[in-house]
């Protein structure tokens, strides 16, 4: 059991550090976080990689070369694209992405998906910093059809698609699908980005590599530590004259850091160690949100919804009808009690959602590969037991 308690927490920051000490030094868990562990055991830890990975001698860098080239290098590689550019932040690699592609096709007119991730977390920095604008080609909870984006009575320069859409639950189109949707964009003569942010959990649902995945695209993002388990960090992959000029952007942008070596390599152990075990992290979730359904209908709750039911990646939604609040004090409680750690924050749904429903997203990693149906089985019935009106 985990030993830590709160003092006192009556501010919400003080609550979410006691959350993340909590969930993060629990014996059992399904999955780990960035955020899990302290400082010196984290850097600790890297230097112990560089070493075992022949990057131990390597130079520092400075402004962008030495192993932030290599992983540039890797990048591309891994996509299948001809340069990819090193970015701080995705936020920033997309608006250069989408600017660039707009002095090209003559419209700063973006069709991306309202659930985007630059509609949600971005504070409008598309239109604020970069003079786009967007669309919304559906708003249904999926990645949008050919047809819609075929027939958007609006004129757009840029097709952008999250791969996959982390707002409706993860989700991911078919093969089919996707390559429809990218060819109804080209028949408008549009340009198509993917926002690749977890691209690397793709291949298992779209029966594709990486390279053949982005190589639908006209430029790709991809981020380094929402699944690769890296520090920070992104990269934008594409033609090489669009790479040189996004270089140009991401100096005007303020992203030409002096050194980023702890990243790089960061970012370089996620593709070494992270990477290869996806396709069993996406597998295993499939198991993890059978026995979670199973559980529930077990335990005889009135409704419940594992969303996707199959996960098309090794991240999924659970709702319950409960409070949000009561729903993350029992996920609090059971692992003060048992070092168990399987639902973490849950949260309302936003607006236009119905009311007195809650949902959570589970990921699997390499934690979560040791449980088993019935070991998932037995924590969700301990998870139950521990809800408050």
């Amino acid at each position: 059991m985990n030993p830590v308690s709160p003092e006192s927490p009556v501010d919400e920051e003080a609550a979410r550090q006691y959350r993340a000490r909590l969930w993060g030094g629990a014996a059992r868990k399904l999955w780990d976080t960035s955020v899990d562990g302290t400082v010196a055991p984290r850097l600790r830890e890297l230097a112990d990689w560089a070493e075992a990975a022949g990057h131990g001698e390597a130079l520092i860098d400075t402004y962008g070369n030495g192993l932030v080239e290599e992983l540039e290098r890797r990048v591309a590689q891994e996509l299948g694209m001809p340069a990819a550019v090193f970015f701080p932040t995705g936020t920033m690699a997309q608006q250069v992405a989408l600017r660039c592609w707009a002095g090209r096709t003559g419209s700063p007119v973006v069709a991306l998906h309202p659930l985007g991730h630059p509609e949600v977390h971005e504070g409008g920095a598309f239109a604020a910093v970069s003079g786009l604008r967007t669309v919304h080609p559906t708003d249904a909870p999926r990645l949008p059809t050919a047809e819609e984006v075929r027939d958007h009575p609006e004129p757009f320069g840029a097709l952008m698609l999250e791969l996959p859409l982390r707002e409706a639950g993860f989700v991911l189109p078919s093969w089919e699908e996707l390559t429809e949707v990218v060819e109804a964009a080209r028949e408008r003569d549009a340009v198509v980005h993917f926002d690749g942010a977890r691209l690397w959990e793709c291949p298992t649902r779209l029966g594709r590599g990486l390279a053949e995945i982005a190589g639908l695209a006209d430029s790709v993002y991809v981020s380094f530590y929402k699944s690769l388990g890296g520090l920070s960090g992104a990269a934008l992959a594409g033609p090489e004259d669009v790479m040189e000029e996004a270089r140009v952007w991401r100096h005007r942008y303020g992203g030409q850091l002096f050194q980023q070596y702890p990243v790089a390599l960061a970012a370089l152990r996620g593709l070494d160690t992270e990477l290869p075990r996806l396709p069993d992290y996406v597998a295993h979730a499939r198991v993890v949100a059978d026995a979670v359904r199973e559980a529930f209908a077990e335990a005889g709750v009135g409704w419940s919804r594992i969303h996707p039911e199959a996960p098309h990646t090794h991240q999924f939604q659970v709702w319950l009808p409960y409070d949000p609040d009561a729903l993350t004090a029992a996920a609090v409680a059971q692992t003060e009690a048992t070092g168990t750690a399987l639902f973490r924050r849950w949260f309302a749904p936003g607006a236009g959602g119905p009311p007195g429903v809650a949902f959570t997203e589970l990921t699997v990693t390499t934690p979560g590969l040791a449980w088993t149906a019935a070991d998932v089985k037995d924590a969700v019935r301990d998870f139950l037991s521990r809800i408050k009106a």
